[in-house]
């Protein structure tokens, strides 16, 4: 049987005007800002009004270990949620943005596939609503003027030594991780060495997917730290007079994305860090928005659980005060048999034995999810390759671990293909079984919740951090900032931070090679191994075959 391509299913998409979907939600069409017919921003004004209205059931979906077999989580959080209004729930979605690097880079795209997809496929894998655009123009509105500041006199008597603020950009390009800025004489400034991160790793980015409204945004863009004096103090945005023409420059990002799926139902796309090096959530404001005005809200977080969902649970839902009612943990056989050691290209025979000797990994997930307080569905996602045989295999190592595993086939059918998911996942989701609580508390020592973290989480032995970077926790916990959350940046294709060790790794360590203070978002980033803040093109990028055919499409995002 020959299956339509994503980017074909997407095309053929009988998409209805963004009113419509807006009417779903109970948006009157004057609070929607519409960019063209099929997307458009939700007012403030209108979301500030749903104040005090009661909270529908929060769905989170998230995954095993990404494999190059391929999850679909995303796909699946789309599924579900059209699954969800197919048993006649009133749900929405709740999703990311794309960022560029990866999209031309090696991901793809980021709206789903099959027929669970998000659409306009192609412009939320593009420019979209020009969020990104406006968190880098930003953030580089703030890099410029420090090195004006300093340009002209230092009155803050900044150390130039001690600028922390790098530049982005929404691109792979590992040419400029560390450059030097200002050469070519006086009239340029005063050269110092800097660099660049990807977009979606910017502050800027995790402040607009944290803050509460415009007023919380501003105070949280002049908490940035740019730079520290001779005297070790720091210098904040405010002080260099820039949280104001940022949060001008923010105003119209902050407002969330309504879009739809390929059932014609709503879909809010919101913000983009990634879970590797950020929080990898979408934004609190478009989540609690959801909650207000759907009954079920789906989203997702970002690659593995023991990424995307620990900084859900750690971060979003305790900077947000909300909290999961029920987790739906995405895993393939194909991806348990890559963890059973089979070869990509080996992946199509039936292979009972790899399949459970791939499962590990998906139990070691679970455990981490229940020790949050909360209930696990796992969502099978079903590939036309996958056995009866090896499907019952995942099911009843599932059952083994105190959970329950549905098999769903969204890709292939849409809502009805994931039927069975979603009764299963709202009938949890409406016992109210979950008695959420994040795995560390506020008052525990920085060092003891990455500890927490890599042991509980990771299951490491140890984390491994010098006295430089031991002492920099501590200054910072005597400056006010103990209190803050841990965000992890990691490979996302381990539980350690060896790309290659799969399965459910024991007996490693961690080691932290930089923390960075991020005042303005509210946590603390710990860099592990060798994961990187601006991504690199791989050998054959997906730019090389991205290109307009004849009829003027893009073909090649998928």
């Amino acid at each position: 049987m020959a299956y339509k391509t994503d980017i074909e299913i997407a095309r053929e998409a009988n998409k209805k005007p963004i009113q419509e979907i807006g009417a779903k939600l109970g948006i009157p069409s004057e609070d929607l800002l519409p960019f063209g017919h099929d997307k458009a921003k939700v007012s403030a004004e209108f979301i500030k009004a749903q104040r005090g209205k009661k909270d529908g059931k929060l769905i989170l979906v998230t995954a095993i270990n990404p494999t190059p077999a391929g999850e679909g989580k995303t796909t699946t959080t789309v599924g579900l949620g059209d699954g969800l209004n197919k048993i006649g729930k009133k749900a929405a979605v709740c999703i990311r943005e794309a960022s560029l690097g990866p999209c031309f880079g090696m991901k793809g795209g980021a709206a789903g596939g099959g027929y669970a997809q998000v659409v306009p496929m192609e412009e939320m894998n593009l420019h979209f609503t020009g969020d990104f655009h406006a968190i880098t123009s930003a953030h580089n509105l703030l890099s410029a003027m420090i090195d004006n500041h300093i340009y002209w006199g230092n009155e803050l008597e900044i150390d130039q030594r001690r600028v922390v603020w790098r530049r982005v950009l929404d691109m792979n390009d590992r040419a400029l991780r560390d450059v030097v800025t200002s050469l070519g004489g006086v009239s340029n400034g005063f050269p110092r060495q800097s660099g660049f991160d990807i977009t979606v790793a910017s502050e800027v980015m995790a402040i607009l997917c944290l803050a509460l409204d415009m007023e919380d945004l501003q105070k949280r863009l002049g908490d940035i730290i740019v730079a520290y004096r001779r005297d070790r103090t720091p210098v904040y945005s405010r002080d260099i007079k820039a949280d104001g023409a940022m949060a001008v420059l923010l105003q119209q990002a902050m407002q969330p994305n309504l879009v739809q799926t390929l059932e014609n139902n709503p879909a809010f796309v919101h913000g983009g860090p990634f879970a590797n090096i950020a929080h990898g959530c979408n934004s609190v404001i478009a989540t609690t928005t959801a909650l207000k005005l759907a009954d079920y809200v789906v989203t997702e977080a970002g690659f593995g659980a023991d990424l995307g969902a620990e900084k859900f649970m750690n971060i979003k839902c305790r900077k947000a005060g909300i909290a999961p009612s029920v987790v739906v943990l995405v895993a393939t056989v194909r991806a348990m048999k890559m963890n059973g050691g089979v070869a990509k290209a080996d992946l199509g025979p039936e292979n009972i034995s790899a399949v459970k000797d791939g499962c590990p990994n998906l139990g070691r997930h679970i455990e981490n999810l229940k020790s949050f307080g909360v209930p696990v569905v796992v969502a099978i996602n079903h590939f036309v390759t996958d056995t009866d045989d090896e499907v019952q295999a995942v099911k009843d190592y599932v059952v083994g671990q105190g959970a329950e595993a549905i098999l769903s086939k969204h890709w292939e059918f849409g809502s009805e293909g994931c039927a069975e998911l979603a009764t299963r996942v709202s009938e949890i989701a409406d016992a109210d079984m979950a008695n959420f609580a994040p795995i560390y508390p506020d008052d525990m020592p920085l060092f003891e919740k990455i500890e927490t973290i890599a042991k509980r989480i990771y299951r490491a032995d140890e984390v491994l951090a010098d006295k430089k970077i031991r002492d920099q926790l501590r200054q910072w916990e005597e400056q006010g900032y103990g209190h803050l959350p841990i965000c992890m940046a990691k490979t996302q294709y381990s539980f350690s931070t060896d790309p290659n060790l799969r399965g459910a790794p024991t007996g490693h360590s961690v080691p932290v090679r930089e923390v960075r203070l991020a005042a303005g978002a509210g946590f603390i980033v710990a860099i592990c191994g060798e994961i990187m803040t601006m991504p690199g093109l791989p050998r054959v990028p997906s730019a090389e075959a991205i290109m307009l055919n004849s009829e003027g499409q893009i073909d090649g995002l998928f």
